[in-house]
């Protein structure tokens, strides 16, 4: 990034030797790593404080905007621009607008293409960002029409972004009392606030039924181990544990949600155990759609609640931790979906279970999982028979 960043102002503005744009570029080439991660936490940080898409878009605009800010600001005092290079494009101030405008609504389009099964998410960021660096040299230059494509297109990709967002903030406030609920996420294992939000959601928004599928092999993780970039390093406590191989790229988080989960199955039969024990079971459907997953994400198992309940409004269901905001995008990107999120302020916590945590799985989940993890063959929870297959509830 730092070299095409480089290259694309130094040709357009015969500037291969100017000290302000090595050393900015050679900065950017850096630190670009870190200051993604840097953005990332501020994003997650303002998601988890308010569940609000556009606050959170904003927290993240506010600091790239700065830190572009001062790139074009050195390089101007470098000389790398001329007098009227920047006028065409607001100034100093229009043209770090425009770019992190770009930037942001670029990155929010690859990511959306990854997860319907579009290319890699890191390859697909990676192209938006440097296709965003080649246009913003080029309009900077004054090419004739490129120009145009950058103002026009930063206030499409920003409108994209924070229009987008605050519909779907909006609709999390303004929803109709009716329809189907879906209820997405790794549910690692379920505990006292997913049930919480299940019960919020029967009551104040009245639908008829509430849908919750688990995450199976998350998406990530499959293509990841498809290119022994990670493994299944062992079974640890009854949980799958995945470790890094040589081949994994120093720069990508793998475990955004953690690398300890049950497996599928056994996350399912506890949900099951967990519903049938707080008396939903006529309320609370447990899909578990393994060949649509699979194929087509969650984008698939929406498609397919929306075959089943034709007409009806949806709601997703969704916390404001990372892994909610994660589900939260991808229902903003299936259309009309109110959400509701919970503001995660209880410290029940899936990461705190895995860890040994007490107190935060319904009964009957704590009694299945206090058996798995002492390598128990025969499991009986409410009557309930399975055996324990290497971490795997299977039905006896």
């Amino acid at each position: 990034m730092g070299l095409l960043m480089y290259a694309s102002y130094a040709a357009g503005f015969d500037a291969w030797d100017n000290p302000a744009l090595v050393a900015v570029t050679a900065f950017i080439g850096l630190a670009l790593p870190s200051y993604s991660r840097w953005s990332n936490r501020i994003e997650q940080k303002a998601n988890h404080a308010f569940a609000l898409v556009t606050v959170g878009r904003l927290a993240r605009f506010a600091p790239q905007f700065l830190f572009n800010l001062a790139a074009f600001l050195i390089i101007q005092w470098g000389g790398v621009f001329g007098p009227g290079d920047l006028g065409g494009v607001g100034g100093i101030l229009g043209a770090a607008a425009l770019t992190t405008a770009a930037s942001q609504g670029a990155q929010y389009i690859a990511i959306a293409l990854f997860n319907r099964n579009i290319g890699d998410i890191n390859r697909n960021v990676l192209l938006a960002l440097s296709l965003n660096i080649v246009v913003t040299a080029l309009a900077l230059m004054g090419l004739e029409g490129v120009r145009e494509v950058f103002i026009v297109g930063g206030i499409a990709l920003a409108l994209f972004v924070f229009g987008g967002g605050l519909l779907s903030d909006l609709r999390g406030r303004f929803y109709p009392r009716r329809g189907i609920a879906v209820f997405f996420g790794t549910f690692n294992p379920f505990h006292k606030t997913h049930l919480a939000l299940v019960r919020r959601a029967l009551a104040e928004r009245g639908v008829e039924r509430v849908i919750i599928h688990p995450t199976l092999v998350p998406k990530g993780h499959r293509r990841a181990l498809d290119r022994g970039e990670i493994v299944v390093d062992r079974i640890e406590n009854g949980m799958q544990v995945y470790e890094k191989t040589e081949r994994a790229d120093p720069y990508v988080d793998y475990f955004p949600t953690g690398r300890r989960f049950f497996a599928p199955e056994t996350r399912a039969h506890l949900m099951r155990l967990a519903i049938e024990e707080a008396g939903l079971a006529d309320k609370v459907e447990i899909a578990f759609w393994p060949e649509i997953y699979d194929r087509h994400g969650f984008h698939g198992v929406l498609r397919e609640v929306r075959r089943r309940y034709p007409g009806r409004p949806v709601h997703g269901l969704h916390g404001s931790d990372t892994g909610g905001m994660m589900v939260r995008a991808i229902l903003d990107e299936c259309g009309w979906i109110y959400p509701m999120a919970i503001l995660r302020r209880d410290n029940v916590s899936a990461t705190a279970i895995r860890a040994g945590a007490q107190g935060m799985t319904p009964a009957s989940i704590t009694a299945a999982l206090a058996q798995l993890q002492s390598g128990t063959t025969n499991i009986t929870v409410n009557e309930r028979k399975f055996r324990n297959e290497q971490g795997v509830l299977l039905p006896a």
